[in-house]
């Protein structure tokens, strides 16, 4: 008898390390009435064979805070529930075969030392102290990571569901979900049946979360939820005992797609192809259970072949294990986390992308302190599944990115480096003009965008590095051409909402921090802010009649800014509309960029008539358009927004006019060094929902004079208590060195922060950074008083510092 309840406050489907973890730290709040489903035996899907690395650095700040957590937990988890995690913290060693990836190590080193993880850079003879029976062959470096580690992944997961046992939770085993009841935007209950086919229910429950690992796309389904993810095989082998063999780090050689671990005498050897197996792709069996896959010795030779000589005592030791079982990717290797964007109380936490195990304790926490609060518990825009686009959950899609995914895990991780499958979905009604002109295009929330133009005779193409790459030159041409001329680029992924009703005005005076009690045709530069008053939102808000409004969001946040209106729509009498795909807009920027429009409009361009920040309708060539008078890159210009089927001509018109003025075509990279350059802040990088509108430096566009807008206390309160941290625009004195993010950022010799984003400023001689700076109690005129340092892959650079935009720091220009 499963004996399972007819109500829960929350039903977690999926019995792996992530729902255990989720389950675990639900009840660690004091949640009562939590139900844990899991369709087989627990950690029966992909947890009970993974490998259980434990490493400390991730992408980002808040994702290396979450791993720190998972280590930390793991270690108290056995004293607590006296389940052996098997966690033990030798360190792991990262090797490097190249210059290119010795690069990588060493500003992957540097990130560590500004998120506060001890990291080593190591030289040859060093890895091979740390590691004496690597080959160094071909080695140009490393680093040393000493607090990395290894656990027994199964029994994490037990004793998780242990700790969640004990205080409360019910964990059923071998009953599987075979529905969702919704209405609404909400899930009701869910159906289940026990694996016998003799019991059959339905849990009435107030939340779900979808922890279905490889299965979570099939169950975000039942609710109509967006859940990308593709199962692939993924290989190890295991040796049979090595005599003498003692403990030993991790060892990754990512070069050649290996990971190695020592376990009770024996090396395991793991790969990430470069080609991957997708896997499951008609669905996955449902005896599936504690299963393997067949065996593909061809797929895997060439890793085990370079790992015999990487590591000669291989070569010797017989194989106990051959493995291949399946894991779950994502389209861009993050996992998802979350509350989903199509319901409101649908949680996910799925797509580890093999690295659930180390993932686990830190994902699990967030997410139920998500779910506890009502709001996220810091910035996790790395994995919120509300970036995921609605076609990526298309099943051909997964599978051709499913391929290239799993295998970029260990590769080159260049700067700008794109995608090379699954492309070509989302184009703008520009596209095949672009191309034709040399485009080299590149990918953002599914859309084909120009990151840069080809000259003529060059090969339209990147030539990856960490140092300039072959478009250097090209974009700072484009630069130029803004800063001096007229360029011309295409905006039309970025997200347009329309907002209408009766309400539309007093919605967006709720939701937002601007003032939207404006004239129609005025444009207002805005956030939408949470209670704390950090940052959901940086968009523009154009009024489009007495009860119409447009708001334009980055691409890749476009779903996440409806979600966020739709959710706090209340009473307000208002509709949300997605048009983004119906007009394609051109950005003309540059000092003569009125002069081009006059040549293609009758409109009137003055500062009379259409100053900046107002939008008006206009004829274009033979056709229609609107332009709005802002910018992103500090210049003079103006966006043109086409319906699409008049975008062609809209181009062809202003290509002709530009002709003899040296119109440019520009790319996406330099907008973003223009933009740096202006200190114009880059949603998800120098602005998250954890940093403060007035740290950032925008509180110019906060109107507090306007009552009860979401975030208004907390901005006040922030006035009234001072700053804690300021965003600082930095330029290096050396104009070789490159700046990308998340390098340390030194105060007098001192870590003190690092860069949220960076990129060269062409104009200004330099790469470009900005980053927060903690500056308690102290005036500007103090916080500039020290000296910089940026550092560099390991190498200190001194740099200027400004809270002043470094270019047009009164925008001159942008109103010229």
């Amino acid at each position: 008898m499963t004996n399972l309840p007819t109500q829960a406050r929350v039903v977690i489907i999926g019995g792996g390390v992530i729902g255990c973890s989720v389950a675990y730290h639900l009840a660690k709040l004091g949640w009562s009435d939590i139900v844990l489903l899991e369709r087989k035996q627990l950690t029966s899907g992909t947890t009970w064979h993974a490998a259980g690395l434990i490493g400390q650095l991730r992408a980002s700040s808040n994702m290396t805070k979450l791993a720190r957590y998972t280590a930390e937990l793991y270690a108290k988890l056995e004293e607590e529930t006296g389940v052996a995690t098997g966690l033990r913290q030798g360190g792991s060693v990262s090797v490097a075969l190249t210059s290119e990836r010795l690069e990588e190590l060493m500003r992957s080193a540097a990130m560590a030392r500004a998120f506060g993880v001890p990291a080593e850079e190591l030289s040859p003879t060093e890895i091979k102290e740390k590691y004496e029976h690597i080959n160094l062959d071909g080695v140009t470096g490393g680093v040393w990571l000493p607090t990395d580690g290894q656990g027994d992944p199964a029994n994490i997961a037990l004793a998780l569901a242990k700790g969640a046992r004990q205080r409360g939770a019910q964990i059923q085993e071998r009953v599987k979900v075979t529905g969702l009841s919704c209405e609404g935007r909400r899930v009701t209950g869910v159906d289940w049946v026990s694996d016998d086919g003799h019991e059959n229910g339905h849990i009435a429950c107030d939340h779900v979360v979808n922890c279905a690992g490889m299965w979570g796309r099939e169950v975000g389904r039942m609710a109509g939820v967006n859940v990308p993810l593709q199962a692939c095989e993924h290989f190890y082998i295991v040796t049979e005992p090595i005599e003498g063999l003692d403990r030993l780090p991790v060892l990754r050689v990512p070069d050649e797609c290996a990971y190695y671990k020592e376990d009770a005498g024996k090396m395991m050897l793991g790969a990430f192809e470069p080609v991957a197996k997708p896997w499951g792709m008609d669905g996955i069996p449902d005896s599936f259970e504690f299963d393997q896959l067949p065996e593909d010795f061809d797929h895997f030779e060439p890793i085990l072949e370079a790992a015999c000589n990487r590591l000669p005592m291989l070569a010797e030791a017989g194989i106990h294990t051959f493995f291949n079982g399946p894991e779950s990717f994502t389209p861009d290797d993050a996992y998802h986390l979350g509350l989903a964007p199509e319901m409101d109380n649908v949680w996910v936490a799925a797509g580890f992308n093999s690295i659930g195990i180390q993932s686990a304790g830190g994902a699990g926490m967030a997410l139920a302190q998500w779910m506890e609060d009502g709001q996220k518990p810091f910035d996790v825009g790395d994995v919120d599944i509300s970036r995921m686009q609605p076609f990526q959950n298309n099943r051909s899609y997964l599978v051709e990115r499913a391929t290239e995914a799993l295998g970029l895990l260990y590769a080159d991780h260049f700067p700008f480096r794109q995608k090379t499958t699954a492309r070509g979905i989302r184009r703008s009604p520009f596209h095949q003009h672009l191309l034709d002109r040399g485009a080299v295009m590149g990918e953002g929330a599914g859309w084909e965008r120009a990151n840069w133009f080809a000259n003529d005779g060059q090969a339209p193409e990147y030539e990856y590095s960490w140092k300039r790459q072959n478009w250097f030159d090209n974009a700072a041409a484009e630069h130029r051409a803004i800063r001096e001329n007229v360029g011309m680029y295409d905006m039309s992924s970025f997200g347009k909402i329309r907002v209408e009703g009766p309400d539309a005005e007093a919605f967006l005076n709720h939701v937002g921090g601007g003032d939207y009690s404006v004239p129609v045709g005025k444009i207002v530069y805005t956030q939408f802010l949470n209670p704390m008053g950090g940052i959901e939102a940086d968009v523009t808000v154009t009024r489009l009649s007495e009860t119409a409004y447009l708001v334009v969001t980055p691409s890749a946040t476009r779903l996440a800014d409806q979600t966020w209106m739709m959710r706090h729509k209340g009473d307000f009498n208002v509709v949300f509309t997605d048009v983004t795909a119906g007009e394609g807009v051109l950005a003309v920027m540059g000092p003569n960029a009125r002069k081009l429009l006059q040549r293609v409009s009758t409109g009137d361009f003055s500062n009379d008539v259409n100053p900046f920040g107002t939008a008006q309708e206009v004829e274009l060539g033979m056709g229609l358009a609107r332009v709005h008078r802002v910018t992103y890159v500090g210049e003079l210009g103006w966006e043109v927004y086409v319906s699409a089927d008049m975008a062609g001509h809209a181009f062809e018109t202003l290509i002709e006019a530009g002709r003899d003025m040296d119109l440019k075509l520009c790319g996406m990279h330099m907008m973003d060094s223009c933009r740096i350059e202006k200190g114009f802040r880059h949603f998800g990088h120098d602005i998250t929902c954890e940093d403060h509108v007035l740290e950032a430096g925008l509180g110019f566009a906060v109107k507090t004079a306007k009552p009860d807008f979401i975030g208004r206390d907390a901005v006040l309160r922030k006035k009234e208590e001072g700053l804690n941290n300021r965003m600082v625009q930095f330029r290096l004195t050396d104009p070789e060195p490159l700046l990308y993010h998340h390098e340390p950022i030194l105060r007098d010799g001192e870590i003190v922060g690092y860069l949220s984003s960076g990129n060269y400023g062409h104009h200004l001689g330099g790469a470009i950074g900005m980053g927060y700076v903690p500056c308690k109690g102290e005036s500007v005129s103090e916080l500039l008083a020290s000296s910089y340092e940026i550092d560099v892959a390991g190498v200190r650079v001194e740099a200027e510092a400004s809270m002043r935009p470094m270019y047009d720091p009164k925008a001159e220009r942008t109103k010229a």
